[in-house]
């Protein structure tokens, strides 16, 4: 178990308490807002019922996950101002919330649907292109979940503890009462991991300048060191690295709330309105995503140095601040890997069940036998993301969610033009999903997995995220074949 390094007791005793006590929230949320959670909608989506307050926890607490907490610091520690490419990102994707996904929870709630594949098969009729929708979105999921498993890896070998054990039985717990709550378990713990993320970020961003000299020194050793590093890193972005830099926080944005996860969130949402009025407030988190980011440049500034930049965080905190700090903040970021990776597993399982196993294999399913299931898969997508972890390098998951950002940003067309435009038709918008899967996959193979690509056009080369070039010929596609192919089969139609 111990990886020798001595086991800090007090932040341990801190770390557990805390950890009881949203393993008690969970269990307990089964009866808050109670309702039968044996309707899919009622586990699933939370009963639709979730106001302005709880969404913004949810969205949230699912949205900034603990292997933010942890993978944004330790990029900016790595590279520079490159790393920051999630604050404009964040910032691009709540009027993009605030215009479109009022309507498609509008049509949503008005048709049932608990899903994004729901959506896509009552505009489109016919089974493969929602299964299509469904298997992007729970295959892209998949790394997700098991790098919310990194961040509380990372976490609790910070406190001295190293081994599988800690974190088979932390999955074991969420598995139970994520089994027994539903939706409602991580809508209720959200609150206690966002009050006490942004306790841990505020007493950083105080308390860590003074100890080092000030932020004017922060950015002076930052500068230093990146100076003598050399190569493209820098306090400032080069210029060459502009265009890749726009393209990824444009391309990240735009998949964003295509995961399972996120459009969970946004369909548990009680209204049309609380949706809007959480894009306004929520930029509130970008700006605690900044002030975390920031912690990679402390790092430096504390002079720390670690074999993985992962436990920069952990190795910031464990000199800097006293035991029982550590363990708090400790138990923030891992309670930060338990919603997250709750919601993922609650959207990945909704899509299984109703867009594969009810249309390809059990069509007559009951409601109540469709909410069974989906309480199933979700055990199964835990475990299989824990296992994940335990038999294979982490650089796995790393690599997979990188190919997975790439994959769930190519069922954008269905979902969202689908909202504005009538003229697209199923064949082109599966075919345009095809090419950009296989294309978007080939391009980041090529270049060892890394997320841009150089495009050269004419004498001129283009840096860009291969995402978003993926999803342009996607896109190109989708509207060339249904120009000479029938438009889509409405829903009205195909009854």
């Amino acid at each position: 178990m111990n990886n020798g390094q001595s086991i800090n007791g007090v932040a341990m005793a801190v770390f557990i308490g805390f950890f009881a006590l949203v393993t008690i929230l969970g269990f307990i949320a089964a009866r808050w807002k109670r309702g039968d959670l044996t309707q899919l909608h009622e586990w699933g989506l939370g009963g639709r019922q979730f106001g302005t307050i709880i969404s913004w926890f949810l969205v949230g607490g699912d949205f900034y996950t603990a292997y933010t907490v942890i993978a944004v610091p330790a990029l900016v520690y790595s590279v520079g101002a490159y790393g920051f490419f999630a604050l404009p990102y964040t910032i691009i994707v709540y009027p993009f919330v605030f215009a479109v996904m009022p309507k498609l929870w509008r049509i949503a709630h008005e048709k049932n649907h608990i899903t994004a594949a729901d959506y896509v098969h009552g505009e489109y009729g016919g089974k493969l292109l929602p299964a299509a929708i469904a298997l992007t979105g729970i295959v892209a999921t998949m790394p997700y979940i098991a790098l919310q498993l990194v961040g509380m890896q990372v976490v609790i070998k910070g406190l001295g503890v190293s081994g599988e054990i800690p974190l088979v039985v932390a999955f074991i717990i969420l598995a139970l009462y994520t089994y027994a709550s539903g939706l409602r378990a991580p809508a209720m713990i959200a609150f206690v991991k966002d009050i006490m993320i942004y306790i841990v970020v505020i007493a950083a961003i105080w308390l860590i300048p003074t100890k080092l000299g000030g932020y004017a020194q922060v950015f002076d050793s930052a500068d230093k060191f990146f100076a003598a590093k050399g190569g493209a890193t820098g306090i400032v972005l080069q210029p060459s690295q502009f265009i890749a830099y726009a393209s990824l926080a444009l391309g990240s944005a735009l998949a964003a709330f295509m995961y399972p996860h996120t459009m969970t969130a946004i369909l548990s949402s009680s209204s049309a309105k609380t949706i809007q009025k959480n894009a306004i407030v929520l930029p509130a988190y970008t700006l605690l995503l900044g002030l975390i980011a920031l912690l990679g440049y402390m790092a430096i500034a504390a002079g720390i140095k670690v074999h993985s930049a992962s436990d920069v965080v952990p190795a910031l905190f464990g000199t800097l601040f006293p035991s029982w700090f550590v363990g708090f903040a400790a138990a923030a970021i891992a309670i930060s890997a338990l919603v997250p990776a709750a919601i993922m597993s609650i959207g990945a399982a909704n899509l299984f069940t109703r867009n594969l196993w009810r249309p390809l294999v059990n069509p007559n399913i009951s409601p109540a036998g469709e909410a069974s299931t989906a309480k199933l898969v979700s055990l199964v997508v835990k475990f299989g993301a824990l296992l994940f972890i335990v038999f294979l390098p982490t650089q796995y998951a790393i690599d997979l969610q990188l190919l997975g950002g790439v994959w769930i940003l190519q069922i954008f067309p269905a979902i969202v033009f689908s909202l504005y435009t009538r003229k697209l038709s199923t064949s082109g918008l599966l075919a345009g999903w095809l090419v950009g899967i296989v294309l978007g996959t080939a391009l980041a193979i090529s270049q060892g997995l890394k997320p841009v690509f150089a495009l050269h056009v004419g004498g001129a080369v283009f840096p860009l995220y291969i995402g978003l070039i993926a999803l342009v010929v996607n896109i190109a596609i989708a509207f060339g074949l249904s120009v000479v192919m029938p438009a889509r089969r409405m829903a009205a139609v195909a009854e």
